[in-house]
């Protein structure tokens, strides 16, 4: 791997002890990686573009996981902002799966790649704006690290692919084998977290 390449989701192996701040960057690495699939091409940008759908799909399975259901209890509103989310990570993942039936190289490739990332940074500064902010100043330290752990466990279970419709752990057991493995992720989040 190139200095330049954007890593694997969790190879950084960097200690992380505030959900919010390891989500920021999270959402860098994800920046660095559009903009990484666009600058190459041939193997290089499917290289590029299958870390971009990794990082994509254990940032959101982690953000179902760990941060909605923190948003849902403890931020005014949350439901309705958590709801707003959802929407949003629905027509990401919608446009992620037609993406990924495409060959990096087919001229419709870039102009979805396009679609995506602007719907995904969209996402992102709403996250920020009407999650992230209010989390901080909702909870202490700790549970900021405890969040932060959980998330750092469910890069490791996170699918390679996404599945639109899939967030929730209800949806998820008509899926087969990715069912598995979000039940694995959602048991190790909440091994994590102390809520077994």
């Amino acid at each position: 791997m190139s200095e330049l390449q954007t890593p694997h989701a969790g190879d950084d192996h960097a200690k992380d002890d505030d959900v919010v701040a390891l989500l920021m960057r999270q959402h860098g690495d994800i920046r660095n990686l559009f903009d990484e699939v666009e600058a190459t091409k041939g193997e290089e940008r499917r290289d590029a573009f299958h870390r971009l759908v990794r990082l994509l799909a254990v940032h959101e399975t982690a953000e179902e996981e760990v941060v909605h259901p923190f948003a849902r209890r403890a931020l005014p509103g949350g439901q309705q902002v958590v709801e707003d989310r959802l929407t949003e990570e629905r027509a990401a993942k919608e446009t992620l799966v037609a993406l990924d039936e495409l060959d990096t190289d087919d001229p419709k490739f870039m102009p979805q790649l396009l679609k995506l990332r602007r719907d995904v940074q969209k996402h992102a500064r709403a996250e920020e704006r009407y999650e992230f902010t209010h989390i901080r100043r909702s909870t202490d330290t700790t549970n900021l690290a405890a969040m932060a752990k959980a998330v750092k466990a469910a890069e490791a279970m996170a699918p390679t692919r996404p599945h639109p419709g899939v967030e929730s752990g209800a949806k998820n057991i008509a899926l087969g084998p990715v069912a598995a493995l979000m039940d694995r992720t959602k048991d190790t989040v909440r091994k994590v977290m102390g809520s077994d």
